[in-house]
């Protein structure tokens, strides 16, 4: 396991201004909420409208779980096969649904997305692309990105996988077989976040990026998307939505260029944390136009 992804100093807590204080950090689903609805920004991360946990979410949880652990016997050595992975699924399914209060509508519902959510486990740990002797750089490792210098909340980012070679990759349970460009795009904010976190604790340079989807159709499957850097016509879709943002001092433009210059990566993040820091605006009660 990279021991710089392992080893990273502890920064200390940034004080927010209060409880409910949507800044007080930055990540990339905070970021990809803002840029892609306000309102939806404002409902759960400053007004915190709890919404009822939903069977999607319980599934998705405890597949990751499972994957982590999976991914924490390759690195150690240990036993990786789907026969070792099937307590963990039934352990974390019924931890799961007490930690998140699920309420089931019947017994059988529940039966039904169990059992949903270790085909879709057994699928992947039979057709993985993953070798099992390929030992992780990092798997499910918190990182953090200080931009207090900036006048920034600091970025926050748990990164499912990292495989041999800087290759990130994340996991995704999803009930529609995935479009790529689609996928690529939206989750160009998210990868750009786990690519700049992941060059601040390693001071290298990603390789690359895979999404795994592990899809919950009537026949499980799964679909590998390969992501690289991003390329130019990406660059200069993300360029035109700088152009589209105000940007009111001049600091903040230096901030953009020199977060621009690192290459394409960073430039998500420097794109969209000019539109997340607007977001102080809503504390104030200030309008924010569009939508």
């Amino acid at each position: 396991m990279n021991p710089n992804l392992t080893s990273l100093p502890t920064l200390p807590p940034r004080k927010a201004d209060s409880e409910n204080d949507p800044l007080e950090y930055l990540s990339a689903s905070r970021l990809k909420c803002f840029q892609t609805c306000r309102l939806q920004f404002y409902f759960r991360y400053i007004e915190r409208i709890p919404t009822p946990t939903s069977p999607a979410l319980v599934v998705g949880q405890v597949v990751h779980r499972v994957l982590q652990a999976w991914n924490m016997a390759r690195w150690r050595g240990g036993d990786a096969s789907v026969e070792a992975m099937q307590p963990f699924f039934e352990a974390h399914w019924f931890e799961g649904c007490d930690k998140e209060d699920m309420i089931w509508e019947s017994p059988d519902q529940e039966a039904r997305e169990k059992s949903r959510a270790w085909s879709i486990l057994e699928h992947y740990l039979r057709h993985t692309p993953v070798p099992l002797d390929e030992r992780p750089e990092a798997v499910e490792v918190v990182v953090e990105r200080d931009l207090d210098a900036h006048g920034l909340p600091p970025l926050k980012g748990v990164i499912d996988l990292v495989r041999e070679g800087g290759r990130i990759v994340d996991f995704k349970t999803t009930a529609r077989t995935p479009d790529p460009d689609q996928a690529r795009h939206q989750n160009e904010v998210q990868l750009g976040c786990y690519a700049l976190l992941y060059r601040e604790a390693t001071g290298q340079m990603e390789s690359g990026f895979e999404l795994h989807h592990l899809v919950k159709t009537k026949t499980p499957k799964l679909v590998v998307t390969p992501l690289e850097l991003l390329d130019r016509d990406r660059v200069t879709r993300l360029r035109r939505l700088r152009r589209r943002v105000p940007l009111r001092h001049e600091r903040r433009k230096l901030l953009l260029a020199d977060l621009l210059e690192r290459g394409p990566p960073d430039m998500i993040i420097g794109e969209v944390l000019q539109i997340t820091k607007r977001g102080a605006d809503l504390l104030e009660g200030k309008p924010l136009g569009g939508g």
